[in-house]
């Protein structure tokens, strides 16, 4: 019930090209049942009365010959019309599936927050999005068939009782056999199948961490134990799989057998009724070719059921991403525009990360109050753990916090609607991702961004100089992941991504931390001095350096969650012993 259910999804969301599938199907099946009519009746106006004649030539006339000829390339042309018209939507309502499900799996990636990803392991998620959505919509392919032919059962069986009672019922005895194969079959393969499924999960989220970790697989000389972990879940799935394909191997055969046996039997039996005078001999050939036929349909039934313990596992997994809670609700109020910095307020913030041991939630950030005034800059300084990262993230409403509000420019960041927050602040992380793309493609994001402002943002960001010399200038392509360029390059050019939107608000978590402390300087004061191309911006800056936080307007002292001290580093300096010891550490450390 459960696969059927997974199926009628489809059904409902495709229901014309279901419709012209089965359609195409059921006159395949029709035609398949009216080439045994056509055999019968030349057996025995045609094939029977030759044997039977001295001279076939006069037993048999010209016409008779070309009419059976015209019945049976009729009835093959229709059922290849059938066949096209079956196959055709089968695989344009499969593959429509699959884009559906696909596109709504990835808007759900999108649109729910990044404390639900941390839940979930990334190869975890791209098995939902490709392996899972494929498996859950492999039993659509068969589906036309099996829906047509049971038609063509329908019309077999009646021709079958309307031709030879006798032989009929003993020929359906073979229905009984194929449902106990076929229920027998479901209960050993679907718990094969679903761990299969999961373990498809897992050997892709091994390989996906490993391919992220090769720097330290390498260095560390752990290739022979990532391999073996690999291997271990590899041979798992393999042996499932092997599980899985015996059941099949074993199920495929009994369904074929089944119906062969039905028609030998039909055949010993109807020679008998010939001979006794009961039965004609095109009686016993029409019902055993409609016996034979009959076995195709038994057979792609026996498919569609194959496919649906991995269909109802792989749609499982799919709702479970589909039904996740926790998607970010939005406003409906635009982000004000005047032209200069944005003011961004935190007031009474507070933020809790769920505890792995069940024992409540760990405390981040408690009552945290202050604001970054147009045009100004003001740098977050505190020890590893102290909330800074995630104060970032509620900044740009990676996720929401639990008490308190940040107001940008006066509006709940909560009440903004979607998109307004993305374009009046940017965030550059420390860890700077590029993508297998160009210089241009990495800066604009497929943004319509002239070159003259994209090569503005590279001179704030410091980093026309080294983009000028390369190759191809602004269409050399970086390499995955920006391979091609150091540390320092890489998060110059994701400062420019940054500055080419010529955000309002510019939150920089710690993201000159690869570049020398000459080019950073210059960096800061280029936006301190408005020269990305519009107006200041306003920055909140997570530094360590001395000569970073040197440059601020403001100093935001966080400890163990919650604001030690404010002012400027020069006032922190002198009446703050914990933070002139944690700034000086930094630089000593350096």
């Amino acid at each position: 019930m459960d696969g059927l259910q997974v199926l009628g999804v489809a059904i409902r969301r495709e229901p014309w090209v279901f419709t012209l599938s089965t359609l195409g199907s059921v006159l395949f099946g029709a035609l398949t049942v009216a080439d045994a009519w056509v055999l019968g009746w030349a057996t025995d106006h045609v094939i029977t009365p030759a044997f039977a004649a001295r001279d076939a030539r006069e037993a048999v006339g010209a016409g008779l010959l070309w009419a059976v000829l015209a019945l049976f390339l009729g009835v093959a042309l229709l059922r290849a019309v059938g066949i096209v018209a079956r196959r055709l939507g089968a695989g344009i309502m499969q593959y429509r599936m699959q884009a559906h499900s696909r596109r709504a799996v990835t808007r759900q990636y999108l649109a729910l927050p990044m404390s639900w990803h941390q839940r979930h392991p990334t190869g975890q998620l791209l098995s939902n999005a490709n392996a899972d959505v494929e498996a859950t919509w492999g039993p659509i392919a068969p589906l036309p068939m099996a829906v047509g032919t049971i038609a063509m059962m329908v019309i077999a069986v009646a021709q079958m009782l309307l031709t030879d009672v006798v032989l009929a019922v003993i020929g359906l005895f073979v229905f009984p056999a194929v449902i106990v194969t076929n229920v027998v079959y479901q209960r050993w393969s679907a718990p094969w199948a679903t761990r299969a499924q999961q373990l498809r999960a897992e050997v892709s989220e091994i390989a996906h961490e490993s391919f992220d970790g090769a720097l330290v697989v390498k260095t560390l000389g752990r290739e022979g134990e990532e391999t073996e972990r690999f291997a271990e879940r590899a041979h798992a799935l393999r042996d499932a799989n092997i599980k899985v394909g015996l059941y099949r191997a074993a199920f495929d055969p009994a369904l074929a057998a089944l119906p062969n046996i039905g028609v030998l039997v039909v055949l010993a039996v109807g020679v008998h009724r010939v001979l006794t005078g009961s039965s004609d001999a095109g009686d016993v050939v029409t019902v055993a070719y409609l016996l034979t036929i009959v076995s195709f349909p038994i057979r792609s039934i026996g498919w569609l059921l194959g496919n649906f313990p991995a269909s109802v596992v792989g749609y499982r997994r799919v709702r479970s991403v589909l039904d996740a809670t926790g998607s970010m609700p939005f406003g409906a109020v635009a982000a004000p525009s005047t032209g200069r910095g944005a003011r961004l307020e935190i007031d009474g913030l507070g933020y809790d990360y769920p505890s792995g041991s069940g024992k409540g939630a760990a405390s981040l950030l408690d009552d945290v109050s202050f604001a970054v005034e147009p045009g100004r800059t003001v740098a977050l300084v505190g020890a590893t753990a102290s909330g800074k990262s995630t104060l970032v993230n509620l900044v740009s409403r990676l996720v929401d916090p639990d008490a308190g509000t940040l107001r940008l420019d006066g509006v709940d960041l909560r009440d903004l609607a979607r998109g307004e927050l993305a374009g009046a602040v940017a965030v550059v992380p420390q860890q700077a991702f590029l993508f297998d793309d160009t210089v241009r493609g990495n800066v604009t994001l497929g943004a319509d961004v002239c070159d003259d402002d994209v090569w503005t943002a590279l001179r704030a960001a410091q980093a026309d100089g080294f983009v000028a010399a390369l190759p191809h200038g602004l269409d050399s392509r970086l390499g995955e992941r920006g391979t091609s360029l150091s540390g320092g390059q890489r998060q110059r050019i994701s400062l420019a991504r940054a500055l080419v939107r010529r955000p309002r608000l510019l939150v920089l978590d710690d993201a000159t931390s690869a570049v020398d402390p000459e080019v950073e300087a210059r960096i800061l004061a280029a936006l301190r001095d408005g020269s990305t191309g519009e107006s200041r911006p306003s920055l909140l800056v997570v530094a360590y350096r001395k000569a970073t936080i040197g440059l601020a307007d403001e100093v935001v002292h966080l400890a163990e969650g919650r604001i030690a001290d404010r002012g400027t580093h020069a006032e922190l300096l002198g009446r703050s012993p914990a933070y002139a010891h944690l700034v000086n550490a930094y630089e000593e450390e350096r």
